[in-house]
């Protein structure tokens, strides 16, 4: 399979998401400025959640932009991947619902922390099938931050039985770790290219 189609796929997906969780944010019968503050825990949850989906469909565009061909080991670890951020807006709306309760709180770590280990699945099963020479795998390297991420993730989640404020802070520090575009593929690609037509 062409991997533009499973991007096309992917892409479809990672909208409709985003779109069934924009529709929880229902606006107030009341006209005045007083009417949204009891919705701030629902649109701080939706903010959270949208950048999290969009550092998943920035860095999902640039490992499948090195994707030479896709297997069917591949396509379903794509499915598996979109499968956890498809529970992504059921979390949210359970979450902002809520006030950030411990339990949905912790619901939501939980979900994102299956996504982050879902990615790196897919990230390691396209390095598997390119070969360990791959622009993916030279771009990945060691990976810390994706390391990290599923330890913080992880610690969140007890946290939210703690003080869930521990645990919103956890998973706004992993956004921002990613929250600039992933350069380490667009590096090697460019440091490839420039090695495969030297200067004159």
């Amino acid at each position: 399979m062409n991997p533009t189609r499973l991007e096309a796929f992917s892409d479809g997906v990672l909208a409709i998401i985003i779109t069934i969780m924009v529709l929880e944010l229902r606006p107030p019968h009341a006209a005045e400025w007083s009417a949204l503050r009891p919705l701030w825990p629902v649109f701080l949850s939706y903010v959270l959640s949208f950048v999290n989906l969009g550092i998943y469909w920035n860095n999902h565009h640039h490992m499948l932009h090195v994707t030479r061909h896709i297997d069917g080991a591949i396509l379903w670890a794509n499915l598996h991947l979109l499968f956890w951020l498809s529970l992504v807006p059921f979390t949210t709306a359970w979450m902002g619902e809520n006030h950030f309760a411990a339990v949905p709180t912790a619901v939501y770590g939980a979900v994102l922390l299956l996504a982050a280990v879902a990615y790196f699945v897919l990230q390691r099963t396209i390095i598997r099938s390119q070969g360990p020479h791959s622009v993916l795998a030279a771009a990945v390297g060691r990976d810390r931050k994706g390391k990290v991420s599923p330890v913080l993730y992880a610690a969140a989640i007890p946290s939210a039985f703690v003080d869930p404020r521990i645990s919103g802070a956890l998973y706004a520090i992993v956004a921002l770790m990613w929250l600039l575009p992933d350069q380490r593929i667009e590096r090697v690609v460019a440091a490839r290219g420039a090695a495969d037509h030297p200067a004159p």
